[in-house]
């Protein structure tokens, strides 16, 4: 419980090395390829999380309900191309582009469960934008 007090108040700095550590692997020699695979790898687990709350074969028919066909499709091929830009094409640049699009697509995804989420997003950048 101390932890998580710590944490929420922002006095534990535990997390915050975690993170410059891992962005620290973007600039060595061939740190793309780590940071890439353990990224992707990351959100994997996440994804994969959620199986423990609602199973696995219903985790799988909600992610390719119509509501989430097109996020689900653009976060796996979002993981698929990291790998391939980081392993294979060796473009340092792609592979963080990948790395940011796959921020977007599983957030999108996430508040694809959560109600009315997605216009409420909508509508706050088209209101920023207009």
């Amino acid at each position: 419980m101390e932890k998580l007090r710590r944490v929420l108040s922002g006095q534990d700095d535990e997390e915050q090395g975690l993170t410059a550590q891992g962005t620290g692997l973007l600039w060595l020699p061939g740190g793309i390829k780590l940071f890439a695979v353990f990224y992707t790898l990351g959100n994997l687990a996440a994804l994969a999380s959620t199986c423990f709350l609602m199973g696995p074969v219903k985790q799988l028919k909600k992610m390719f309900e119509a509501t989430r066909l097109l996020a689900t499709i653009v976060m796996l091929l979002c993981f698929i191309f990291t790998l391939c830009a980081a392993l294979w094409w060796h473009k340092k640049g792609l592979a963080v582009l990948f790395c940011i699009l796959q921020f977007l697509s599983m957030t999108w995804y996430s508040l694809s469960y959560i109600p009315y989420a997605r216009d409420a997003v909508i509508k706050c950048c088209s209101s920023l934008l207009s």
